[in-house]
């Protein structure tokens, strides 16, 4: 595509997904003489997916064997899935944050040691044996989304790729993965942000069970979000959907949503302790997929910050309010003045 606001060619892929989130967004740049061909974000390892990728590139006047490197946010499938089979077809760099390198890489020490916690966890949030056996069922349906493993490359953040055509910047922007990684570049308007999912428009990216591996997950995300606040991006480029031309303010909204997400886990429990799987059907309802894992991974997530804060105790995976009237505004980066007050 052409952008005024691009001091380069962008090309957008609308990538199918019908296991997580709706379709994905994949971004091919360098497609300019003497710059290096890079897509960010692959799909999933899906025939109909990789189908729409390649139709895709072709789009672009491009194919498969022609990308030179892949940047991938984070570690989840359906933003990483096709990476191992791009590779073996171009010989491309994987790049990925060194956080979900042993994940992206399908390392049998991290995929058992996943699998084990994912056990232990739905167990300690107090799911019921019936989802537990119904969530499982569903990640086993989905196991081949993952794909071939691919060799990758590491970084930890900060670091910088020139392509040619655009410099990125890697920014390590965890909380919805341990490794979630965003790609920062300078527009004609500003610094703009390949930001996966860290920043998505209409509706929040989950916190506590799309990676268990991240403690203190809700912390960690509101870090991310303050650092987007900061750093005042012009817009950003998110891994489903389209652009956010106000990434300050969607971020600033995202955190309100937080803030008033833990006040309603307080009226929760103000009715009697509770475990994150009761707290969740408070607040979602019935579950299903994949949300019987996120919606107790987003209620313990809320839970654990408040127990950091010492508003709520756990005792055997259940929590109890200790601070009948809390105060939440310490608990939760100032936005005031950013948000575009257009939650959804």
């Amino acid at each position: 595509m052409t952008d005024p606001a691009l001091p380069f060619e962008l090309g957008v892929l609308s990538l199918g997904n019908t296991a997580f989130e709706g379709n994905n967004s994949s971004y091919v740049l360098g497609t300019e003489p003497e710059a290096t061909t890079t897509l960010i974000d692959t799909g999933v390892a899906e025939p109909t997916t990789e189908q729409q990728l390649r139709d895709g590139l072709d789009r672009q006047g491009l194919s498969v064997a022609d990308i030179e490197r892949v940047f991938l946010t984070h570690h989840h499938s359906d933003h990483a899935g096709l990476a191992g089979e791009i590779q073996a077809e171009s010989g491309c760099t994987v790049y990925v944050h060194e956080a979900d390198a042993p994940l992206v890489e399908q390392d049998s020490a991290a995929m058992a040691a996943q699998s084990e916690r994912l056990r232990v966890t739905i167990d300690r949030w107090g799911m019921p044996d019936a989802k537990q056996t119904e969530l499982l069922r569903f990640l086993d349906a989905t196991d081949g989304i993952g794909g071939r493993p691919p060799t990758v490359t590491t970084f930890d953040g900060g670091e910088r790729f020139d392509l040619g055509s655009v410099t990125l910047e890697a920014v390590h922007m965890p909380g919805h993965a341990a490794g979630l990684a965003g790609y920062a570049f300078e527009g004609r308007d500003g610094t703009e942000l390949f930001s996966g999912d860290a920043l998505l428009p209409y509706y929040t990216p989950n916190v506590g069970g799309a990676d268990l591996r991240v403690d203190g997950a809700l912390a960690a995300y509101l870090d991310t979000l303050a650092g987007i606040i900061e750093r005042e991006y012009s817009r950003a480029w998110p891994g489903h959907r389209g652009p956010i031309i106000d990434p300050t303010g969607r971020a600033a909204d995202i955190v309100a949503h937080h803030r008033e997400r833990t006040e309603r886990v307080v009226s929760v429990l103000r009715s009697g302790p509770a475990t994150p799987w009761e707290v969740s059907a408070e607040l979602f309802g019935s579950l299903s997929g994949i949300h019987v894992l996120h919606g107790p991974g987003e209620a313990f997530a809320h839970l654990d910050h408040l127990s950091e804060a010492r508003v709520v105790t756990e005792s055997d995976g259940t929590f109890e309010l200790v601070v009948s009237d809390p105060e939440l505004d310490p608990l939760f980066p100032d936005v005031a003045g950013t948000r575009t007050e257009e939650m959804s």
